[in-house]
């Protein structure tokens, strides 16, 4: 009757009301994403310029962190590998030096 056919528009523009929503909500946090990513690009530059030496060790020390991050990662690696040069290293550089 005509109870189940408004029952049915409104479901149905509420359904649409929410497929708007939520995709209006997707661009906006796509924007936000991408400022977001602009401006950590732009502190890395920064920071790589003010100081490159100090800047690589750090960048290292996170790729450390996050490649022995499980706990029981095992890694075979060449002992002259990039990936050990700081800890090769007798003094690691100190910031702003």
């Amino acid at each position: 009757g005509r109870g189940n056919e408004a029952a049915q528009r409104v479901r149905a523009a509420a359904d649409r009301s929410v497929v708007e929503v939520v995709s209006q909500a997707r661009k906006e946090a796509e924007v936000i994403r991408g400022e977001s990513d602009g401006q950590r690009n732009a502190i890395y530059a920064e920071a790589f310029g003010r100081d490159p030496e100090f800047f690589a060790f750090t960048r290292s020390l996170t790729s450390y962190e996050r490649a022995l991050q499980s706990g029981n990662s095992s890694m075979v690696m060449q002992p002259d590998s990039e990936f050990f040069d700081y800890l090769r290293s007798e003094k690691a550089p100190v910031a702003g030096q």
